[in-house]
């Protein structure tokens, strides 16, 4: 008790702290350049709440102050149940005080018509919500989840209660909210009336429901399109990702870790780089199209610019998150029990399909469905190999931003790729449920992995070496291009498109950043490595909740966290300007809008990620913690968190990767002053400085991967107590239980 009152006490301590010493509204030019210090705490501008309320006349904060005063009274309540009764109260109107006072009202006075007509007309409006009004609710949001803890909810536990009730909130501000702003603006006039006839003409269009390519024609709708794609790309990068975590963790592969190493490198491509790579390889102009029509006399097609392009390109770029997600998986599984399978005389093929297969399952369902999802949801692939078959994510690219301009076509189409993925979300819950996958527990595990079957060892090698050959040849045609003058025309070398992005020169006695690509680099990875590791944080936590706790709506939970990533790019940069760009919250132009939605668009990947990593944990090891004594937080620390290491590289990995890379949601949210790497390099190739784009795009892949393994030297390796070498692949001698790492 005395804990939790002690937490209690720091929670309304931050709540007198958001009402009396940091400013209530949004600060121009950034709350951490503390340029407000000279103006506080007496102007209208940086005024704390209470002043808001007693010197500048916004009486509507009252409200707010009132229950925040009435929610320490409630401090004093000695009946838990009662005082938790009042907390879980106070905090969730307080919150939805907070929340209706900043919608209601905006710069000019109220918002809402209903308002005005009730309350009259206000003389003075808001800015935007600040540091002060933030901090309160996210005090209002630790009171509910206290106040419910107390009543005993989770057992008590008051950090997984907070953990849920927090998440839940930011997924709601962060997810929710701007999808829902783009869809109620999807059927209003310009004048904010209410007006469906746009959203109603926009379902009924034949051109995304037309099944012509099933009735022998040419067209096919975009939806049916888009499915056909998604289901191809999913099966082929989770096939190939099982293939390279085979051959990397079973096999005798002596090229392992270049193996690891052409896994990754597809992901931390800008996507359109793949594509003018493969144009370059195979397009009517390109080395291998003109080498076979000289020697063969085939004549040079289009092939390349339709499905066909785009699938090789997904599968090209997704492959290495499938391989990311599978490698972990492969390697949990217990050795004793593929050794106990063939003491019981069964074969290597039957012990594969019948053990070690089953036994990764979750990696197969998470892959697939993240494949799908990625797919689903990809830009720069269609944008560049599409020609003429547009696909969901274009599609609703070219409604908001081309001379369509239809909100509502965008957010028809968005409403049907969140159909599709819902349906793959579903149909991979019914295929896991009611199945367990633990396969370490707190017993020691020691054995050798089971080598494969001589012809399963020989198919994944016969798809490997090919795939890895053909990967080298795609970023050789990449680094190339970065030396040539003119990619395609001109082919003589050249160091002028590295010296015209990062040139280095001394002025004044000190370097000048003089690259024209300078400026975007430092601030694409400022970003890149702050929404990284709260990517991973957030990701790994939710991935805990899920698998670990049981609560209602909890599969509501875990589909809300996975529609941010369901939701192409696209959608969600327009709706986070249409959200964000006015009261009560306003970010537009800052580099947080940009770290915000890297982590919610990227956390998904840590959570499957996690869950799958998750399942082969004993829930033995939690509940031998929390026998002694430690609380949740000390159990994920000390128990967990070292167990899912190869999940949290891939996390780390993946969204540090995605936040350099990504280009859609990206083209939306830049300004002048945090432009990103790939909106500059879109510009360059929009300018047709092709050689300096690659320049652009080489310098970040090795930088990306020199990151990479500093991350993965950060986080380590986990520890399993095996012996976990290939049976029958070394005659080494035997280390130690407990020493040996896994590979």
């Amino acid at each position: 008790m005395r804990r939790g009152n002690r937490r209690l006490d720091i929670v309304l301590g931050l709540g007198a702290a958001a009402l009396i010493l940091v400013p209530w509204y949004r600060i121009e030019g950034g709350f951490f350049g503390f340029k407000w210090l000279s103006a506080f705490p007496f102007s209208a501008d940086t005024a704390p709440g209470l002043l808001q309320i007693l010197q500048h006349g916004r009486t509507w904060l009252a409200g707010v102050v009132l229950l925040f005063l009435l929610g320490c009274l409630a401090r004093l309540v000695r009946d838990p149940m009662r005082r938790g009764t009042l907390l879980a109260s106070l905090g969730a109107v307080g919150l939805v005080f907070l929340s209706l006072q900043g919608l209601a009202i905006g710069f000019s006075g109220w918002t809402w018509a209903i308002s005005e007509n009730l309350f009259g007309i206000l003389s003075e409006g808001q800015p935007s919500m600040g540091a002060g009004a933030v901090l309160l609710a996210l005090v209002f949001v630790l009171l509910f989840a206290f106040g419910l803890a107390e009543r005993g909810a989770m057992k008590g536990d008051a950090f997984i209660v907070g953990s849920i009730c927090i998440l839940a909130f930011l997924v709601i501000v962060f997810v929710f909210y701007p999808i829902g702003s783009m869809f109620i603006a999807s059927v209003q006039d310009f004048d904010g009336s209410f007006n469906p006839n746009g959203l109603i003409r926009n379902i009924q269009d034949p051109g995304i429901w037309s099944l012509g390519c099933i009735a022998g024609e040419e067209r096919c709708g975009v939806a049916w399109r888009t499915l056909l794609l998604a289901v191809m790309t999913a099966s082929g990068s989770t096939l190939l990702g099982l293939g390279f975590a085979l051959v990397a963790t079973r096999t005798r592969f002596p090229f392992k870790q270049g193996l690891r190493l052409l896994t990754v490198l597809p992901i931390i491509t800008p996507p359109f780089v793949i594509g003018l790579a493969l144009t370059l390889l195979f397009g009517r102009a390109g080395v291998i199209t003109e080498a076979l029509s000289s020697l063969l006399g085939i004549e040079p097609g289009r092939w390349l610019y339709g499905l066909t392009g785009i699938w090789i390109a997904q599968v090209l770029s997704f492959t290495p998150i499938a391989f990311l997600v599978l490698i972990g998986v492969v390697e949990g599984v217990s050795p004793s029990m593929e050794e106990a399978s063939q003491t019981l005389r069964a074969g290597r093929w039957r012990t594969f399909l019948r053990v070690s297969l089953p036994l990764m399952k979750p990696g197969l369902a998470n892959a697939f469905l993240i494949g799908f999802i990625e797919s689903m949801a990809d830009f720069g692939n269609p944008l560049v190999l599409g020609g003429t078959h547009g696909v969901l994510s274009t599609e609703i690219f070219f409604a908001v931003v081309g001379s369509q301009n239809d909100p509502s076509r965008a957010a028809v189409l968005a409403i049907v790729l969140l159909c599709f993925t819902l349906s793959a979300f579903l149909a991979q819950r019914l295929w896991l449920s009611g199945k367990s996958f633990a396969t370490v527990t707190g017993k020691g595990d020691s054995g050798a992995h089971i080598a494969l079957p001589r012809g399963l060892s020989i198919a994944v090698h016969a798809v490997v070496i090919p795939w890895m050959v053909f990967t080298v040849v795609v970023y050789g045609m990449i680094l190339v291009g970065g030396f040539v003058k003119t990619w395609g025309l001109d082919n003589s070398l050249t160091l002028d498109h590295y010296a015209r992005a990062f040139s280095i020169g001394f002025d004044n006695g000190g370097v000048a950043w003089s690259g024209v690509a300078w400026n975007s680099f430092w601030t694409t990875m400022e970003i890149a490595l702050v929404s990284a590791p709260l990517t991973a944080a957030v990701g790994l936590l939710t991935a805990y909740i899920i698998v670990r706790q049981k609560f209602v709506g909890r599969n509501v939970f875990e589909f809300a966290l996975m529609m941010s990533f369901a939701i192409p790019g696209t959608v969600i940069g327009v709706s986070y300007i249409m959200a964000f760009n006015l009261p009560p919250i306003e970010m537009t132009g800052s580099a947080l809008i940009l770290i915000l939605c890297f982590v919610f668009r990227n956390m998904p990947v840590g959570v499957r990620g996690g869950i799958a990593a998750m399942s082969q944990l004993d829930k033995s090891l939690d509940e031998a913690s929390l026998t002694l004594r430690a609380d949740s937080f000390r159990t994920i620390r000390k128990v967990i968190l070292p167990l899912l290491r190869p999940a949290i590289t891939a996390a780390l990995v993946y969204s540090f990767v995605r936040a350099i890379t990504s280009i859609s949601a990206v083209i939306f949210l830049v300004s002048a002053e945090y432009n990103m790497a790939t909106s500059y390099i879109v510009g360059l190739v929009e300018n047709g400085e092709y050689g300096v784009a690659i320049a652009y795009s080489s310098m970040l892949i090795v930088v990306m991967s020199i990151v990479i393994a500093g991350f993965q030297l950060v986080v380590g390796e986990r520890r399993l107590r095996r012996e976990n070498r290939v049976a029958g692949t070394s005659s080494a001698p035997s280390v130690p239980l407990g020493q040996e790492k896994t590979a």
